[in-house]
């Protein structure tokens, strides 16, 4: 199996995934399954499409590949009769959701590469299609986006994409390199979790009377 094989696997099991995901978000946020279902296409396609519309890059993927929406809808509908069992399956969620993470920023990087982009906006295309679907399903719901929260998540995908483009440079063989950035990537977000590593918090309260 090639590396674009592997790379689009992981890719449909990481939107699947976050997919499920949204939909407990969703839950979360008493939605109707119309709810659930556009939630879990938002979050695991959000991030690609922003970056296409950026870039100026079409059709978009979901509109390219049709069958996307219904993966993705499918699983977080699939979700609403598993959800009393998800709670057993955290870990494997954070597992896979920290594979998106990398396995996006990676087809991120290398979509703006083929579009000639400096290095600065590719790495910026890898960080928007890691993060910003997970943004999107925030705000959607309410919350705080975790982009914007000290957990190492854009952190990651920075040093993932930083990693990856870098390495285009010395020669090492792409499959190689591939699997370095992403395994760098998902290492540093798996700590990160375990250990509770964060990004130092601006925290600011007016003292002035």
């Amino acid at each position: 199996m090639d590396s674009a094989a592997l790379l689009h696997i992981l890719y449909l099991v990481a939107i699947v995934a976050e997919a499920m995901t949204a939909a407990l978000a969703a839950g979360r946020r008493q939605m109707d399954w119309v709810g659930v279902y556009l939630l879990g296409c938002i979050t695991a396609l959000g991030g690609g499409s922003v970056r296409d519309v950026l870039l100026n890059r079409y059709p978009l993927s979901w509109v390219e590949h049709p069958i996307y929406l219904v993966l993705t809808g499918g699983a977080a509908l699939a979700t609403i009769a598993i959800a009393r069992h998800m709670r057993h399956l955290r870990r494997l969620f954070l597992f896979l959701d920290a594979v998106g993470l990398v396995v996006f920023t990676v087809i991120g990087c290398n979509i703006a590469m083929g579009l000639g982009m400096p290095v600065i906006i590719v790495v910026a295309a890898g960080m928007i299609t890691g993060c910003v679907g997970g943004v999107l399903r925030d705000i959607l719901c309410a919350d705080v986006p975790l982009l914007f929260r000290a957990e190492l998540y854009a952190t990651v995908s920075i040093v993932t994409g930083g990693i990856y483009v870098a390495g285009q440079q010395t020669g090492i063989p792409h499959e190689v390199l591939m699997g370095l950035a992403m395994a760098t990537g998902l290492a540093l977000r798996l700590l990160a979790l375990r250990f509770g590593w964060s990004m130092p918090k601006f925290v600011y309260t007016d003292q002035l009377h």
